[in-house]
């Protein structure tokens, strides 16, 4: 195994267990998380797939509540956009279903007025006296911030942040 070739002793299951149940007890986690964080305690598959199963059964690991815990997060403490928090979770290995579910709990008017709030604050950094190229600034931003194209224009067309 690598952790024994890197001179690292490999931790028993029992052991494992406690850190992984300290692990998802200190923040919300994605099955992936854990299951790479015990592969790097040097435990085998069989191990690794056994003690996830005990921490969903403990109610230590739970995807929807962390699909759910990771987008509200990101939206609100990050100001990302339903795009770019669909594709976190994918990367987290989260099922559609469940991301589908937890994008749905974000606020619509919240989402918006969060929008509004980033162009504004946006608009108020470009130096761009044409329209047109501020307007393409400002859309590029949205798209990378993860919002809709469509949401980001209609904010635009009925605002006066031109």
């Amino acid at each position: 195994m690598e952790t024994e070739r890197a001179g690292i002793k490999p931790l028993d299951k029992r052991a494992a267990l406690g850190k992984a149940e300290h692990f998802c007890a200190y923040q919300e986690r994605s099955q992936q998380e854990v299951r790479d964080k015990l592969y790097s305690y040097g435990l085998r598959s069989t191990e690794v797939e056994e003690l996830i199963a005990e921490l969903i059964e403990n109610n230590f690991l739970n995807e929807e509540r962390f699909a759910a815990a990771y987008s509200i997060g990101k939206f609100r403490m990050k100001h990302w956009g339903r795009l770019k928090i669909k594709m976190g979770l994918k990367n987290k290995r989260i099922p559609s279903k469940l991301i589908d579910s937890a994008l749905r709990q974000i606020d619509a008017g919240e989402y918006l007025e969060t929008l509004g709030m980033l162009l504004r604050k946006k608009s108020l950094t470009i130096k761009e006296s044409n329209p047109l190229k501020k307007k393409q600034k400002l859309v590029l931003f949205g798209i990378s911030k993860g919002f809709e194209k469509d949401l980001i224009f209609d904010i635009l067309n009925s605002s006066d942040l031109l």
